[in-house]
C-alpha cells in the first residue's frame, strides 16, 4: 500500500475496465439520473478516469465508490426514516462524489437535509457530472479539512444527527483517527441517539503501515477491539458515552484478486451511537 498516490495505472488496485456497475448503482443511474442502460458502464469508465487525476486512491481504482455502502448498514431504514422526518440533518464525511447521498435521494429523502463533505473538490464537482443533477439537486457541499479548527465545517457544529464516513478514518494514524472521532462528537447535535456509521479497511490484527495516501505518512487499520478500545478512550476524553457496534468481512475480490492488500486484511462495518 506503500504506493497509494501514484497515478500509474499499472498498480494493483486501476482495474482497466468495468464490466457492469452493481444493481443499486445500475438503479440510481438509470432511475435519478435518467441514464440510459446501454451508456451506464461507458459513462462511469468516464467518470472514474478523470476522477484518477484528482487523486488515485484505490476506490476510485476499483470503482468502489460505485457500492453505495450506506444502504447496507442496519441502520439505514432508520436513518432514511429520521431524515424524511425533516429534522435531522445528515453529513458524509469523504463524500467523494456524494454517491450516498444521490441514493438517500432516490429513496425519498429531502436533498435539503443532506450535505457532502470532501477535501477534494474535483471529486464534488465530478459528482454532479456522474448523476447528471447539477441543476435539482439541493444538497449542499462543502470542501473542507477536517483537521482544520476553522473551515466550513464549523457552522455545522452541533448541528448534524447522522453522519456517514466510509473509505475515510482509515487514511490516517491512530492519533489522527482520534482526532477526527473528536470533530465527529463536535459536529454531532449532543444528545441521545446521535450517530455515525461507516466502513473502511481494517485488518484481523490492528496495526499501522506507511501509505502516502494521507499527509501524515501512515495509516492505521483497525479491528473490532481496537475501534471499540478508541471509542472507549475517545468517550473519556470528552466526557461523552457511546455504544459501538463493529463487524469484519472479507474482502470481495476485484479480478479473483486484491493483490495490493496485506495479510489479514477485511473490511470494517461500524456504528457509533450515543448514548
Amino acid at each position: 500500500m506503500t504506493a497509494v498516490g501514484t497515478k500509474d495505472k499499472s498498480v494493483g488496485w486501476f482495474q482497466p475496465e468495468l464490466e457492469d456497475v452493481n444493481p443499486q448503482a445500475r438503479s440510481v443511474l438509470e432511475t435519478y439520473c435518467n441514464i440510459p442502460s446501454a451508456e451506464v458502464v461507458p459513462h462511469v469508465l468516464r467518470i472514474r478516469d478523470k476522477a484518477w487525476e484528482v487523486f488515485p486512491y484505490p476506490c476510485i481504482g476499483q470503482f468502489r465508490f460505485l457500492d453505495m455502502p450506506l444502504g447496507g448498514f442496519d441502520e439505514y431504514p432508520e436513518i432514511v426514516q429520521r431524515l424524511k422526518s425533516g429534522n435531522d440533518k445528515y453529513l458524509d464525511l469523504g463524500c467523494c462524489f456524494g454517491q450516498d447521498i444521490r441514493r438517500l435521494v432516490a429513496d425519498g429523502v429531502p436533498s435539503e437535509a443532506l450535505i457532502g463533505s470532501d477535501l477534494q473538490q474535483g471529486f464534488l464537482d465530478l459528482g454532479f457530472d456522474l448523476f447528471k443533477d447539477k441543476e435539482r439537486l439541493h444538497s449542499k457541499f462543502i470542501a473542507a479539512d477536517v483537521f482544520e479548527s476553522q473551515s466550513k465545517l464549523t457552522p455545522l457544529e452541533g448541528n448534524i444527527d447522522v453522519i456517514h464516513a466510509s473509505s475515510f478514518f482509515h487514511l490516517f494514524g491512530y492519533e489522527g483517527q482520534k482526532k477526527i472521532a473528536r470533530r465527529v462528537i463536535q459536529l454531532l447535535r449532543p444528545k441521545k441517539d446521535s450517530l455515525l456509521v461507516g466502513r473502511q479497511v481494517g485488518n484481523v490484527k490492528a496495526h499501522g503501515e506507511e501509505s502516502s495516501a494521507s499527509g501524515s505518512g501512515n495509516m492505521f487499520l483497525q479491528n473490532v477491539e481496537s475501534w471499540q478500545q478508541m471509542w472507549k478512550e475517545i468517550g473519556e476524553e470528552t466526557g461523552t458515552e457511546w455504544e459501538v457496534k463493529a463487524r469484519l468481512e472479507d474482502w470481495p475480490l476485484v479480478g479473483n484478486k486484491v493483490s495490493w492488500h496485506t495479510e489479514g486484511t477485511k473490511r470494517i462495518f461500524f456504528s457509533v451511537r450515543r448514548l
